[in-house]
């Protein structure tokens, strides 16, 4: 049976435990349908960051379904899951985190393709809740909202709810192949600009001009640019200018995102960044605060992880491509990265070029080829996790990895 474009999951894959991995195959072959009409349901029911209440509850019923004991909401955001199923030899094993993101653009839908992560990971704990007799050790499926803005990963972290796990395993929809992950760090800024109103028109001047100050912010932004060194990014909307025309405007807001891979450069970009909110209050003559949250953490790839995936991929004809760093975003997996071994690996869902988090992604994610990377994933995904639980020696080599060993 052949998925997607060229994809066929019947074929023999990676050694070793070869008749296990194809038993995972068949069980997400099996489950194609219930997987895809999730990616499917999610992509036509976009919800944005911590507001992804429909999307977690078709997540958490599904992975209910095959027998997971299912905490939702777990922690403390609404949207968060957390579900275990212990294996039939016992739970003194492996302990194996399988990820699913649900969350969507405002105003753009699944842009990034979240819905696919979200339909593979349910599709790799369908898999392997199909083997967990023979299993020792727990999966653990987390349902993580709010990666495109304000890191839901570590709140999540925070509440303990990584706490034991070995290792995490997530698969991100792209337009490239790449196993190895390289991440930006990142964080959000709100920026609030109050001044004072008065009638434009009759006594301007009177008024303190809110907006003035964001104008006079974005422009320097746009001069610092020049300085920024090419790994930096900063970028922003305008999320309020004023209410109408004839009223000098007492509150201006934007949200922007502060990125760079170097966490000391990082550090100085925030605090220049902070600087330029004061001198355009200052240069209007109004007040100025930025409000700086959800940060999301270089990644720490862990080649241990990443080997077995890429192994696990090469068997069903997947090339993979070394990392670009020309083309790099920033995730809440980074967060993840630092806490325990972690790989965030990319898979093709369309041709070489069409730009994340647009239009064309966004159709791309809901594609039979989508479908069948969707399901491609699961299988991956659960084939490395299953090696990780029957040789824990791959554990403990990816936590000496970790630790420098």
């Amino acid at each position: 049976m052949t998925v997607g474009l060229t994809i066929d999951l019947t074929g023999a894959p990676a050694q070793p435990f070869a008749p296990a991995k194809a038993r995972i195959a068949a069980a997400v072959l099996a489950a194609r349908d219930e997987i895809v009409q999730l990616s499917h349901a999610i992509h036509a029911d976009p919800e944005p960051a911590f507001e992804e209440h429909r999307a977690a509850a078709r997540v958490a019923d599904a992975v209910a379904r095959h027998g997971y004991a299912v905490t939702y909401p777990a922690g403390r955001l609404a949207t968060s899951i957390r579900a275990t199923l212990p294996g039939g030899l016992g739970i003194d094993g492996p302990r194996i985190g399988i990820l699913a993101e649900y969350d969507a653009l405002p105003g753009l839908g699944h842009g990034c393709g979240h819905n696919s992560m979200a339909a593979s990971g349910v599709g790799a704990a369908i898999a392997l809740a199909a083997l967990a007799p023979a299993i020792r050790g727990e999966i653990v499926f987390l349902g993580t909202p709010a990666e495109e803005r304000g890191s839901g990963k570590q709140f999540m972290l925070d509440d303990g709810l990584f706490d034991g796990i070995d290792a995490a395993l997530l698969y991100h929809p792209s337009d490239r192949t790449m196993v190895g992950c390289l991440l930006l760090a990142s964080e959000d800024v709100e920026v609030t600009f109050s001044g004072l109103q008065s009638h434009a028109a009759s006594e301007p001047w009177m008024g303190r001009n809110a907006l003035d100050a964001l104008v006079l912010l974005f422009s320097s932004i746009g001069l610092w640019r020049q300085q920024l060194r090419p790994e930096a990014r900063v970028h922003g909307i305008v999320l309020e200018g004023g209410t109408a025309a004839n009223i000098i405007p007492d509150r201006a807001v934007g949200r922007f995102m502060l990125r760079s891979t170097d966490a000391v450069y990082f550090a100085e970009i925030r605090e220049r960044f902070r600087e330029m909110v004061q001198a355009a209050a200052l240069a209007s003559g109004t007040h100025g605060e930025a409000v700086f949250s959800g940060g999301s953490a270089t990644m720490r790839d862990n080649g241990t992880l990443a080997e077995r995936f890429r192994a696990n991929l090469a068997a069903y004809g997947v090339v993979d491509e070394p990392p670009d760093p020309k083309h790099m975003g920033s995730s809440d997996m980074g967060n993840v990265s630092w806490r325990l071994p972690t790989i965030h690996p990319s898979i093709a869902i369309c041709d070489a070029g069409v730009p994340g988090h647009s239009p064309a992604f966004r159709d791309a994610a809901a594609t039979p080829r989508a479908d069948g990377v969707t399901l491609l994933a699961a299988t991956v995904v659960a084939q490395t996790a299953y090696e990780l639980l029957a040789d824990p020696t791959l554990i403990e080599e990816a936590w000496r990895e970790f630790h420098g060993g």
